[in-house]
């Protein structure tokens, strides 16, 4: 046997979706119900474990087999759940995903609808959602529904899971031309590593925060009450109408309008604005997230969604890692240390705003295990760095090679004097500083306002101005655009390949269109893949996933280098985690590893092993010569932002 695709239904009373895979497998009731498989392709099979059959001693065998590769739709939830069932650690490194092999090539995330777009003869039976509430959910009640009481459901739920594996193969047949490279594989199976490890939390802290912050919203509550006199003035109808009633019409309580309308209102309206805004900190919950998805050991599990985004970049779920709120306060440790203590008068009397203060400590629950510690560590502008090595800025090459600041570099080349920090016209450095974030990926005045160009004191009419100067100080990354742009036009048209761009030889894009995709490949040779495009207008449209459905996007140049430029931070960072295999890597956010470590490791060693990321590969093709990488960290006792 060399290969065999797999499809399991499961039951526990744990909920999958809140508490994510690895806890819901661990729950006392997990049980395997129903085992489909076809082994090299063969007739589908399906083995009724609920009711007692055995799966055979040859798949039990190739399930522990390292040469046998073993295929699901999302496998990590088949891989977690036989763990379990067998009462071992099944290995990554055999395992391959559908679902990653859809998103590789830009399909849709889920089975269902990826039958639908492939226009597969066979699709997955739309019956199956009601099944698994009836077998594989406990009912209202918390009572379990066994096969024998429904007989004629529970065949048809086994003719479910045998469509399942049938619908996984013919995707597996659909896509056999446009394999996913062995090297994404290999990261694949890292990031399977890394969902298993998982990362400690305080348990202390996050229970105690879930009460801290129910007891400060009971209390700013009341004092909503007290004030406004509604019955529910967290009533969104209610609150407006209270407002309006006294000469404040706002069409939205968003969190935007609230903060804009306090820097005008005064009085009642006010404080009861700050009173909402307050306790609207939803944030918080993600400490009730934590609770409901560790781990008997006190780890959470598998928060990192391999290939979560087109680019190739990972998302995240259960925790939601990738949007954490910044940490800001001074005494970080002291406000810790009273939320483990439990200590509501003293933070009442040390901290205006306790859901607030919560919020902030919400990194500082992660914890390396004992005797450990953590070592953070990021790339310094990366995408900055990628873009200018990728146009050839050769400006911005060498302030990166000088270690100088990119904002104030910005600000010296875009209105022609020197700019130093808190130095000589040290005030052009923000408007350098807002036009590097902005301006980068094609982006005009629409781009300033949206990044808070007037919160920061720009005035309006100098915004047009500011777009020209940097595109002007900026004249290769502006070509890049439109290189790229006219090089997928090309592509799409012509149904070919196009010229190559790159402005060194390692920096090389090509663009090619085949059997309805087009694909861009980068300099580590993984492709990026967009469905069905066409030209159209100023730039292209594609089919892809946006949200949960499946729509036509539109691109153009400036945004395909959006991608292309993520897309090679991300193979940067994959390469900083290879390079870094010897450590334990417990969770990465954006740019950034959080590594659990013995307190001997050395934070310098490991900076200089994540800034060699460009120079891993043995192919010559896919290192980022000429790239100039740097990486800063910190130490730390519990995760913080330095």
């Amino acid at each position: 046997m060399k290969q065999i695709s797999i499809d399991i239904e499961t039951y526990s009373s744990v909920d999958l979706t809140e508490c994510g895979v690895y806890r819901y497998s661990e729950s006392p009731d997990f049980e395997v119900l129903l085992f489909g498989y076809s082994a090299d392709g063969g007739e589908v099979e399906v083995v009724d474990i609920a009711n007692g059959e055995q799966l055979p001693a040859e798949i039990i065998s190739a399930l522990n087999s390292d040469s046998v590769i073993k295929w699901a739709f999302n496998a990590n939830f088949e891989r977690v759940c036989l763990s379990h069932f067998l009462g071992v650690t099944l290995d990554p490194a055999s395992w391959r995903c559908t679902m990653v092999w859809c998103m590789y090539l830009g399909l849709p995330h889920t089975l269902k609808q990826a039958g639908e777009v492939l226009k597969l003869k066979d699709r997955k039976l739309s019956e199956g959602e009601d099944l698994i509430k009836i077998f594989s959910l406990p009912d209202k009640y918390g009572r379990r529904v066994e096969p024998k009481t429904l007989p004629a459901q529970w065949e048809r739920f086994k003719r479910y899971n045998k469509r399942d594996v049938e619908v996984e193969m013919a995707i597996q047949r659909c896509l056999v031309g446009f394999p996913v490279p062995d090297s994404v594989w290999r990261e694949y199976a890292m990031d399977q590593r890394i969902n298993d490890r998982g990362i400690a939390i305080n348990p202390t802290l996050v229970n105690n925060a879930i009460t801290l912050d129910e007891q400060a919203k009971n209390v700013l509550g009341e004092r909503m009450k007290e004030l406004t006199g509604l019955d529910n003035p967290n009533s969104v109808t209610q609150l407006k109408k209270w407002l309006g009633d006294r000469g404040l019409h706002m069409p939205s309580l968003g969190k935007k309008e609230v903060a804009a309308a306090l820097k005008t209102v005064s009085g009642e309206a006010a404080e009861v604005l700050r009173l909402r805004q307050q306790s609207g900190k939803s944030s918080v919950s993600k400490y009730t997230a934590m609770k409901k998805s560790v781990c008997a050991d006190g780890r959470i599990r598998g928060m990192f969604r391999f290939y979560g985004a087109r680019t190739g970049r990972w998302t995240s779920k259960i925790v939601q890692l990738q949007n954490l709120p910044q940490n800001h306060l001074p005494d970080l440790k002291q406000a810790r240390d009273l939320v483990i203590c439990n200590d509501r008068e003293a933070l009442e009397m040390l901290y205006e705003n306790i859901p607030d203060t919560l919020s902030q400590l919400i990194r500082t629950a992660f914890v390396p295990r004992e005797g450990k510690k953590f070592i953070v560590a990021d790339f310094s502008a990366i995408e900055a760095r990628v873009i200018a090595w990728l146009a050839g800025e050769n400006w911005r090459q060498k302030a990166f090679a000088e270690g100088a600041d990119i904002y104030c570099a910005s600000a010296s080349k875009m209105f022609g004097v020197p700019v130093e920090k808190h130095g000589v016209n040290g005030h052009l450095r923000q408007k350098g500083k807002i036009a590097e974030l902005a301006l980068g990926y094609g982006g005009s005045v629409g781009a300033l306002t949206s990044m808070g160009a007037l919160e920061m004191g720009l005035d309006e009419e100098e915004l047009p101005e500011l777009v020209e100067s940097w595109r002007a100080a900026n004249p290769a990354i502006t070509a890049l655009w439109y290189g790229v742009g006219a090089a997928a036009k090309q592509a799409i048209s012509e149904r070919g390949t196009a010229q190559a761009y790159g402005r060194t030889p390692s920096a090389k894009l090509k663009f090619e269109y085949k059997s309805g995709f087009l694909f861009i490949e980068l300099p580590s040779k993984r492709r990026l893949a967009y469905v069905k495009p066409q030209v159209g207008g100023k730039g292209i449209t594609y089919w892809g996933v946006s949200g949960k459905d499946w729509k036509l996007l539109e691109s153009y140049g400036a945004k395909l280098v959006e991608n292309i430029v993520q897309a090679i931070s991300r193979d940067l960072l994959v390469n900083a985690m290879e390079n870094l295999s010897g450590y334990d890597i417990v969770a990465h956010v954006h740019d950034e590893l959080i590594i659990e470590c013995d307190r001997d490791v050395s934070l310098e060693n490991i900076c200089a092993e994540m800034a060699a990321a460009s120079a891993l590969e043995a192919e010559a093709a896919s290192k980022a010569e000429g790239l100039i990488l740097r990486a800063d960290g910190y130490e730390c006792e519990f995760y913080r932002k330095d």
